[in-house]
């Protein structure tokens, strides 16, 4: 679980502005259930989704996150982990990929979190924020997710990763506005069996 708890270049939760906050939330909290809620609903409701209320900053550090108050997916996420690994509760990224429009192409990955319970094990929790059609929530042992894949091109990926994909952080690192990352969210194409193939 060791590196489900580092604090890194982009969890940095070794800073003061991140150990301050999970300091905060976490305070006056009786289980760990309570302390992953209090952290998961700070980030998933007071921190703003950057392109839902059009806030011109791309974030992608948790500490700058938190300091700016806005995030896409990814960069909630980072965040989310910080306060949660800051709290010394194993935390990791998932990922799902998505269309961007309501079905279709094009598509893009949508950054959420899976967090290591002791009563549960690892669930699943996604902060990007709710709106009308969205509803997330902390409610182990279900998953109550932003977003279901709904056809053939869409995944959530079973992997649970101690670092953000290099893809990730690259695109939030290039982009310098909301209009430019949206424009080029990053995505991974699914490798489907050639169902052509025979077996001999």
């Amino acid at each position: 679980m060791e590196q489900y708890l580092q604090s890194t270049r982009i969890i940095d939760y070794n800073t003061s502005i991140i150990k301050d906050k999970a300091a905060m939330l976490s305070d006056h909290m009786n289980s760990e259930l309570d302390i992953v809620k209090s952290c998961f609903e700070f980030v998933r409701d007071s921190i703003k989704h950057s392109w839902d209320f059009k806030i011109n900053v791309v974030t992608c550090n948790a500490s700058d996150v938190l300091t700016h108050q806005t995030g896409f997916c990814y960069a909630k996420s980072h965040l989310l982990a910080s306060l949660l690994r800051a709290n010394n509760i194993p935390t990791g990224f998932c990922y799902q990929r998505l269309s961007v429009g309501i079905e279709g192409p094009p598509f893009c990955l949508h950054g959420l979190n899976a967090v290591f319970l002791q009563k549960y094990g690892w669930l699943r929790i996604d902060a990007r924020g709710n709106k009308p059609g969205v509803t997330a929530s902390f409610n182990p042992p279900i998953e109550q997710l932003a977003f279901l894949p709904n056809s053939e091109d869409e995944i959530t990926f079973p992997e649970i990763w101690p670092e953000p994909l290099p893809i990730v952080i690259d695109a939030l690192n290039k982009f310098k506005t909301i209009e430019e990352l949206y424009m080029n969210l990053p995505d991974i194409e699914i490798i489907k069996p050639n169902t052509n193939d025979q077996n001999e």
